[in-house]
């Protein structure tokens, strides 16, 4: 079995590259490989899709970056090859994003994202650090995480679900901020689950094992 990491720019990957290695040998889930080439992505097993940045630079980067936007629509819309975006990759999943202009995103999750108000105004835009999980309902990429274990968040904004039955898991940050999302083959997660330790190393095995 093939994962491969999509690199279109946006993003150090090397921390990811190696949390997804160590998984993988952990669950024998077969070769990771970060990719900018879209042959590769049209043949992997698994895909993920991480991303640092703003909502419109990540599309456009996405879109423009030699075939990988095609390879990539085909094997996860025609092929249901299993995916997992992170971060910006998991705005990316949205119908649309809001971060400094109006940009249509996959539209493979019924919502949207928005800079993040929080209820408090003492707390902190971008939300930063560690962050206690709460757990909405039962996934296979959830087996072994509870509710209160922690991931690391770093974001600006967040994903506005028009659909709750797609939102898996959220945290609190001066009100409810989407964590996981999942539909179909698809599953999202706005925090890095490769800088969160037991929580996020538990999480990509889960993914990397899950037969969807």
């Amino acid at each position: 079995m093939l994962t491969v990491l999509i690199d279109y720019g946006a993003g150090n990957l090397h921390s990811a590259e190696k949390a997804f290695q160590r998984m993988a040998a952990e669950v024998q889930a077969g070769e990771v490989l970060v990719t900018a080439q879209a042959e590769e992505v049209a043949r992997a097993d698994r895909l993920v899709l991480p991303g640092d940045g703003a909502f419109p630079a990540c599309m456009r980067a996405l879109r423009e970056e030699r075939g990988i936007f095609e390879a990539l629509t085909e094997a996860v819309e025609v092929n249901g090859r299993p995916f997992l975006g992170i971060c910006v990759g998991m705005q990316l999943m949205a119908r649309k994003g809001h971060e400094y202009e109006e940009v249509d995103g996959l539209g493979w999750i019924n919502g949207e994202v928005s800079r993040i108000e929080p209820e408090d105004g003492a707390l902190k835009v971008p939300h930063m650090g560690w962050n206690e999980l709460v757990v909405d309902r039962s996934h296979p990429v959830l087996d072994n995480i509870a509710s209160g274990q922690h991931a690391y968040f770093v974001h600006s904004y967040q994903m506005e679900m028009a659909e709750p039955a797609e939102r898996i898991a959220h945290c609190d940050y001066g009100g409810e901020i989407t964590a996981i999302v999942a539909r179909d083959t698809k599953v999202g997660t706005q925090f890095h689950p490769e800088k969160s330790q037991a929580a996020g190393l538990r999480l990509i095995a889960n993914w990397l094992a899950w037969r969807p």
